[in-house]
């Protein structure tokens, strides 16, 4: 069975910020919907690659001795093990990319900012 997805609707229906939900699953990776504002927590992933995909708004992805901004349609693909956190002025929508299982946190626990690994949108 193939469903397609309607990524506004489904932006739409996201109220919490800083909680992935997954819309699709190929291939051992999960296509994540996301809606973020203000600032992350600083982590890495040991093991998964990301990719940040903005659809609405602007993101600034940070690492220890650099920055990278996100316009609409930009997209930034952050290599495992790399430290980083994610900036959002304004409310902004995002696209991610990554093996299923990938905590939002990578190698940190945060009392208020990690979420439940593989919680899909209803």
């Amino acid at each position: 069975m193939t469903d397609k997805v309607n990524l506004a609707a489904a932006l739409a229906r996201i109220t919490e910020h800083w909680r992935p939900r997954v819309v699709a699953q190929l291939n051992g990776q999960e296509v994540k919907l996301v809606k973020l504002r203000g600032e992350f927590v600083w982590h890495h992933h040991d093991a998964e690659d990301e990719l940040f995909l903005v659809v609405r708004g602007r993101l600034r992805v940070e690492f220890p001795d650099s920055a990278v901004e996100l316009d609409p349609g930009e997209l930034l693909v952050v290599p495992r093990g790399v430290e980083h956190r994610t900036l959002a002025a304004e409310e902004t929508e995002v696209l991610l990319f990554e093996p299923a299982g990938t905590r939002n946190t990578g190698n940190v626990e945060h009392p208020s900012l990690t979420a439940p690994v593989g919680t899909r949108l209803d």
